[in-house]
């Protein structure tokens, strides 16, 4: 018990230096949250004979807290009825982004000499952008409020349900290809599950009211936390994200009059624990095996980049928004995260080498350089913005 508190207390300090060093130098905290996160576990602090935090069963459990509150807390920017009054612009932006980013990272797969079932791993890999960071960045960047949140936030939607069925389908495909019928069975469970909580959430805004409605504060955060933590959890065991049902919970709160005191209240508890997901991303990174795949991570690098601006640029042209707004679009849909990782935790269960080394040690050095590159683009999209303007206005 000491020993697990220590280890703890470890990371609380890591990621207060790293937070403390991004404040002073005016750099995203999220590369630098996962970079305390490699430095400060057992591949490198470990092997000098440091103590070092491990990515046990508390700091796994506190990063899927990250996770699910980071998502529940861009819930509450949706409502019900505005997701489906932007249907079809979400479905459009959405099938621009998976016709085009799914294909590339197959394509990169195959080239490489891969199977078409790692390839397929390798497209979901560099095609789901991170809900994740993406939302803490368009929240810390006060993106949250300007037209361009809306086509973001519902091209998220949109790769997260696409997530429900691929994850279904390649869990089958990775497990031997168990057939049509355990793939089907999935699927079905995992859009079952979410179109209960769709009902839920359109008809339940009196529930949700009248279950916040307390005046103490710690009544209150307890009974947030009783609510989408165990929703989330429901999820998770039945085999669907629970990033999309936290998603659902928070755009069922959205309408029940506590949007604000939830936000004012929980922002400090999501915080923390976002802080351990991202910490806890680099806590499972080896150094060493990053160096065996840094000529397929540049490749993916270079190809995924580009695409993923001009996809996600398309996307805010489809919510007629100006060109200015549409690339700050692109650049907000470059990093990637946690659906990246749980691909290749997927992959790790597999029968071949490259399921169970090259691909998983691939996504960690993809996710660490697109999560970096992304937020920066984020951060300095009005640089981007003067640049490519210089470019076009040369002869």
């Amino acid at each position: 018990m000491a020993a697990s508190l220590l280890s703890l207390g470890e990371l609380f300090v890591v990621v207060a230096v790293a937070g403390a060093v991004a404040l002073r130098f005016g750099l995203s905290v999220i590369p630098l949250y996962v970079v305390g996160g490699v430095l400060a576990g057992p591949y490198v602090a470990g092997r000098v004979g440091l103590p070092y935090v491990e990515g046990g069963e508390v700091v796994t459990l506190f990063a899927e807290m990250g996770i699910v509150l980071l998502l529940f807390f861009l819930g509450l920017e949706f409502s019900l009825d505005r997701l489906l009054q932007s249907k079809q612009n979400i479905t459009r932006a959405g099938a621009i982004d998976i016709a085009v980013n799914l294909p590339v990272g197959v394509a990169i797969g195959i080239l490489l000499g891969w199977s078409v079932v790692e390839s397929l791993l390798l497209g979901g890999i560099v095609y789901v952008s991170s809900s994740a960071i993406i939302t803490k960045t368009v929240i810390d960047l006060g993106w949250i409020a300007n037209p361009e949140s809306e086509p973001i936030l519902g091209t998220l939607v949109f790769e997260d349900l696409v997530m429900a069925a691929y994850l279904a389908l390649v869990t089958s495909l990775v497990a031997g290809g168990e057939g049509l019928e355990s793939v089907a069975e999935g699927i079905a469970i995992a859009f079952g599950f979410l179109g209960a909580l769709l009902v839920v959430v359109q008809y339940g805004t009196a529930l949700f009211s009248r279950v916040l409605d307390v005046s103490d504060p710690e009544p209150f955060v307890l009974r947030t936390l009783g609510v989408v933590v165990p929703v989330a959890g429901v999820a998770l065991s039945l085999g669907v994200s629970e990033a999309v049902a936290a998603f659902f919970v928070g755009m069922g709160f959205s309408t029940s009059g506590h949007r604000e005191r939830i936000e004012r209240t929980l922002t400090p508890v999501r915080d923390v624990f976002a802080a351990v997901f991202f910490f806890w991303i680099g806590v499972g990174t080896d150094p060493r095996l990053l160096v065996t795949v840094v000529v397929p991570v540049a490749v993916a690098v270079v190809a995924t980049t580009p695409t993923k601006v001009l996809t996600g640029y398309l996307g805010g042209r489809v919510y007629d928004l100006t060109a200015r707004r549409s690339l700050r679009v692109g650049l907000g849909m470059v990093p990637r995260g946690e659906f990246s990782l749980v691909i290749a935790a997927l992959a790790a269960g597999g029968s071949t080498r490259v399921m169970r080394e090259v691909i998983p040690a691939f996504a960690v050095g993809y996710v660490l350089v697109m999560s970096a590159l992304g937020t920066v683009l984020m951060e300095r999209s009005d640089a981007v913005e003067r640049l490519l303007r210089r470019g076009d206005a040369q002869p």
